[in-house]
């Protein structure tokens, strides 16, 4: 790290001196790391520090070392610093409070609250159904809070999959059906009437848990304007086999929505009709860039290609 980012954190945690502690993280591609710094002096144990640095060499783990790849990437980067100093406070969900961002020769620095510290320090790779409900719960919240906001500075249509950022994943597509029907899924999606912020990538690995049953979500690069259902779908494919997908299909669908309505400044069935509607829509949306970005990929299913078949045969 250097001098200049050093003095960055010094001065917003009070602290007198500091050192990483540890890499959470090396950042996807190359693009720089995720680091636990401790710090001397302060009433501050230790922060986590997301440095962005461009890579010496692009180096993408499945080939798409592009152009249209690098723009996407130092996009989303810019979307997270203008995420957390105008939109994350705003947010009911619980998330990381930002201390400070800072940009310096080209470099990123984004200095956050340690989930850790703040007690959230369980990582989970399965969740039972109470443990997922907590997730539902926090999407929920998520998305209630920017119910009709605009994306200003975010991406205009969030996930890190949106049809218009994936050009050569559509190209490549071998599922000509799909490939056809990729437009229409995508406006289906877009032309909804009641939109909010999406996370754009709500995976398991993005959540940190408490011992006492709560939830901190992370990573906001991809944060956007959109549907809901987006977040969900995704969520629910990065934590289930295809049989329990299907199996708790319903129940997860009236919990989300349950939390969501509690969440509402009022009720509105009318969005709930909208969004429930498009649950598989967003899933074969998803399916449409994983056919395309990894063809042999394990969350490629029966379950997935026959929603998807249905949503095309609908659309």
């Amino acid at each position: 790290m250097n001098q200049h980012f050093k003095s960055v954190i010094l001065h917003h945690t009070s602290a007198t001196d500091l050192y990483e502690k540890e890499v959470i993280q090396e950042l996807w591609s190359g693009y720089g790391k995720i680091s636990r710094i401790k710090l001397l002096g302060s009433s501050i144990d230790s922060v986590i520090v997301k440095h962005v640095q461009l890579p010496k060499s692009k180096n993408h783990p499945r080939g798409w070392n592009t152009d249209i790849g690098h723009q996407r990437k130092l996009k989303s980067y810019q979307v997270e610093t203008h995420w957390y100093q105008n939109y994350s406070k705003i947010s009911k969900a619980r998330l990381p409070y930002c201390l400070a961002i800072e940009s310096h020769d080209g470099e990123v620095l984004m200095v956050l609250e340690d989930l850790d510290l703040a007690g959230f320090p369980l990582r989970k790779h399965s969740l039972s159904w109470a443990e997922m409900t907590i997730c539902l719960k926090w999407l929920a919240e998520f998305h209630a809070s920017f119910i009709g906001v605009e994306p200003d500075g975010l991406w205009n249509i969030g996930t890190y999959w949106h049809l218009e950022t994936r050009p050569q994943e559509l190209e490549i597509l071998e599922d000509k059906r799909l490939k056809n029907a990729a437009t229409s899924i995508d406006q289906k999606l877009n032309e909804c009437r009641y939109k909010t912020l999406v996370h754009g990538d709500a995976k398991l690995a993005n959540f940190c848990f408490s011992h006492d049953g709560n939830v901190a979500g992370v990573d906001f690069q991809y944060v956007g304007g959109g549907c809901g259902m987006k977040d969900l779908a995704y969520f629910i494919g990065s934590c289930l086999n295809e049989k329990d997908c299907e199996r708790l299909e319903q129940q997860i669908l009236d919990s989300y929505f349950e939390f969501l309505q509690a969440a509402l400044d009022e009720p509105n069935q009318e969005l709930e009709a909208e969004w429930r509607s498009l649950y598989r829509v967003a899933w074969a949306d998803f399916h449409r860039f994983l056919k395309g970005w990894s063809p042999g990929h394990w969350k490629i299913n029966s379950y997935s290609e026959r929603i998807t078949r249905e949503v095309i045969e609908n659309i």
